[in-house]
């Protein structure tokens, strides 16, 4: 299902000329969530903005998918048709398997040159830990987990499936059982998760990918996430010259849920000033333009 935020019938053609000089949000959500993931962001910024959460195939709406991906180069062929929908310039948001996803489209698919502006939190993206001794043993661990949960979701025991990707990710926050009715939900989508993990370890080249990024990047870590991801933001913050890390020590990997109340702000602020960096030229030529008339009148 594709979630987007509607400005009211009355208000439409005093705001179109205003829509179509601002980027549209497309935020992707991460593995067994939906795009309803993200109503709190879209609550505060679908006024000013287009914005657009749309459910990854496997998930939500898209459960039923038939041919389900298993690279993140399919994974945006499947998001085409909605990334098609956003016109214009895009502000891309990714959470987790859906970080990873908002990363391949702003660096290497047809829709990277309309990307204005990058928000990844705790991206998926393993291979970028295979260059030293201790991120390889990140990386292995990581695999350990993927092989696990695999394994016990092509022998039918999608409950064990789900305890121990919930249990990973918990990282060293606290281990609070999951209610039943969330549970039940996780397994009516537990198949997919293979595929994720799958396409996050087939992407290759992901330093080279983030050295080529010349878009404004913030990039999100929580101190109670597994090691694993907040070692693949310390990494790309590394790597990218145009990315800013902010690093939240209390809490976990579901902190676009659980920590809203900071992320939501700093994500708006960064959309807001890689708007305005996008204006700058235009304003400048406009400018240009004006004073060229002048000289000619």
């Amino acid at each position: 299902m594709t979630n987007v935020i509607p400005i009211a019938r009355s208000e439409r053609g005093k705001e179109r000329g205003k829509e179509r000089k601002k980027a549209c949000i497309v935020a992707l959500h991460c593995s067994l969530g939906s795009g309803r993931q993200w109503k709190a962001l879209a609550d505060e910024l679908g006024r000013s903005h287009p914005f657009i959460a749309p459910d990854i195939s496997g998930y939500g709406a898209q459960a039923c998918a038939l041919d389900l991906p298993l690279t993140l180069a399919e994974e945006v062929r499947c998001l085409s048709g909605t990334l098609n929908e956003a016109e214009g310039p895009i502000h891309l948001i990714g959470h987790s398997y859906g970080g990873a996803i908002a990363f391949k489209i702003a660096t290497a698919s047809p829709f990277a040159h309309r990307a204005r502006s990058l928000t990844l939190i705790e991206p998926v993206l393993p291979t970028l830990l295979c260059e030293s001794d201790a991120d390889r043993r990140l990386h292995a661990r990581f695999a350990e987990v993927a092989r696990d949960v695999s394994e016990d979701l092509w022998n039918g025991s999608a409950l064990e499936a789900i305890d121990k990707f919930v249990e990973f990710w918990n990282g060293s926050g606290p281990q609070d059982p999951l209610p039943a009715s969330a549970r039940l939900r996780m397994i009516e989508r537990a198949d997919k998760l293979a595929f994720d993990f799958t396409a996050a370890f087939a992407e290759q080249n992901v330093p080279i990918a983030a050295a080529s990024l010349r878009v404004p990047t913030l990039l999100f870590s929580g101190g109670l996430s597994p090691y694993l991801t907040q070692r693949i933001v310390q990494r790309l913050g590394a790597i990218m010259d145009c990315a800013e890390i902010q690093h939240l020590p209390a809490a976990g990997h579901m902190l676009p849920l659980t920590h809203a109340s900071s992320v939501n702000p700093a994500i708006a602020r960064h959309i807001a000033r890689a708007d305005e960096l996008a204006g700058v030229p235009l304003a400048a030529e406009a400018v240009l333009a004006e004073a060229v008339s002048g000289a000619e009148g």
